[in-house]
Order: C-alpha cells, then structure tokens, then sequence
C-alpha cells in the first residue's frame, strides 16, 4: 500500500474480531517499532506484547476509556526507560506509532489507549495500575497501550482533513499560501 493511502485509510478501531493474530505478524509490527528514530539512536524503549486473556481483561481497567482493550486479541504495552533518554516520551511516541500504521499495512487495525499521566482510580495513576499488573522496573515509564486486532468495523477514510491555517511561513501567524507565491 502506498505510504499517502495508509494515512489516510487508518482509523482507530475498539472493536476485533475474535480471532487471534499470528506470531509473524506480531513480529512484523515489532520490527516496525524497531525501526522507529530516536534521539542519538538510544532507542529506550521495552514492548510488552499481551495476549492472555485475564490480562488483557486487567488491562482494560486501566483507566476510563481503555475498555476496547478486552476485545482487542494482543496488545503492545509501550515503555522506556526514562534514565536512558530525557526525551522517552517522543521516542515511544514514534515507536508507538510506527506500530499502527503497520497494523493497518498488513491488515490488521490498531488503537492507542494513553497512559502516562492519567489516573486509574482516586488514588492510583493508571501506569502505576499497569507497572504492579506487569513487573514493570521502577526506572521504566508506561507511555501507552495499543491494542490490535482484526477489526470488527470498517471505518470510511479521512477527508480533507488538511488546514492551512494552521501552517506559518518564517515565523507565526505568516501566512503559508499552497503552491508557493
């Protein structure tokens, strides 16, 4: 598929069908987080692949809005360690990415359910809830959990979904003007 028409044709997707997701193609979306960027190549980042049941069902309760996940057949727990790199966070985040849009190549669907920075309950943070139900080291953050799958729902491609008004040219609020002049 040409890189343009992924972009435009992925879309989250909560709903899998019951079905799981063979071990080559969670491979494939492995190597595809491996080939993500970061900074000065020091690459912090750990995955955990889930694909139990009762774990995946724990997960779910997270946080508010992460219920998708005990449908989802795998899930990719996103961490890194936070002492390896200051900017963790946005090599996860590539990492993280780099995984659903190869889902959506090679036919399956994925979505990202944030964890850093949201709360699980009053008095517990959701990465903390995750960190216990995982043994996840103290030294390494949980940034998200995506959930995949084959999807269960098709969803239409995204229009125009380009503003221009948003794009400065040598400085903000200068207006960018498509097809140069």
């Amino acid at each position: 598929m040409e890189f343009f028409e992924v972009l435009r044709k992925r879309r989250s997707v909560r709903r899998f069908q019951d079905r799981p997701v063979p071990r080559e193609l969670v491979e494939k979306l492995l190597e595809a987080a491996f080939l993500s960027p970061s900074s000065f190549n020091k690459r912090p980042w750990h995955f955990i692949v889930v694909d139990d049941g009762e774990k995946l069902k724990a997960l779910s309760e997270a946080k508010l809005g992460a219920s998708g996940l005990a449908t989802a057949p795998l899930v990719i727990v996103v961490t890194a360690d936070e002492g390896r790199s200051d900017v963790w966070v946005e090599d996860a985040s590539i990492a993280a990415e780099h995984i659903q849009l190869a889902a959506f190549d090679i036919g399956l669907s994925a979505f990202w359910v944030q964890i850093r920075n949201r709360m699980h309950d009053e008095s517990k943070t959701a990465e903390d809830y995750v960190k216990e139900l995982l043994g996840i080291p103290e030294n390494y953050r949980v940034l998200c959990i995506i959930g995949v799958g084959y999807p269960a729902e098709k969803k239409p491609p995204r229009e125009n979904v380009t503003e221009w008004g948003k794009v400065s040219l040598n400085g903000f609020g200068r207006e960018f003007r498509r097809g140069g002049g």
